[in-house]
């Protein structure tokens, strides 16, 4: 029975490895687009090393740090896009004013999921948002520094972690 679940578990961490292998290629390939044998064989090594390093690291055995894909991701992603393109919009119009309406300020938001891969990812959606940075994450609270008035609220509203919270329910 025991050696049913290690069979288990080593099949699990290499389907994750082998993931984590095509995303970097695909990623390596997409943003590259130099297509030269050597700089091929540098991109597949520099792959590679990053999948034995995070394998030597315990990644692929921590539940923590599981990929997961899914419609509410790519959904999330959708609408993570229109806020990115809407916060530019925002931001360069402030920019373009010749009084620069800024108010910059510093705001706390209490993350409503728990798991430590949902507050990076709260934290990191924040930090791509134009016109916001996450500062610190600690114990469920992230610090963030707004441009403006405006994207403080839209902060405090808390859609983005709403949003987030309800990526580890599907």
């Amino acid at each position: 029975m025991s050696q049913t679940v290690g069979v288990n578990s080593r099949s699990i961490r290499l389907k994750r490895a082998l993931l984590l292998l095509t995303l970097l290629i695909v990623a390596w390939l997409l943003w590259s687009g130099i297509f030269y044998p050597l700089l091929l064989a540098l991109g597949a090594f520099s792959c590679l090393l990053t999948v034995y390093l995070t394998h030597r690291m315990g990644y692929f055995q921590n539940q923590a740090f599981a990929l997961r894909f899914g419609v509410r991701l790519i959904g999330y992603w959708v609408w993570l896009a229109r806020e990115i393109w809407r916060s530019s919009i925002d931001v360069a119009l402030i920019v373009m004013n010749p009084r620069l309406p800024i108010s910059p300020q510093t705001v706390e938001i209490k993350a409503t999921a728990d798991h430590p891969v949902d507050q990076a990812i709260l934290g990191n959606s924040i930090t791509l948002t134009p016109g916001t940075l996450a500062l610190d994450v600690y114990r469920g609270v992230i610090q963030v520094h707004c441009l403006n008035k405006a994207g403080a609220d839209e902060l405090k509203k808390g859609e983005m972690d709403r949003r987030v919270a309800a990526l580890r329910q599907g």
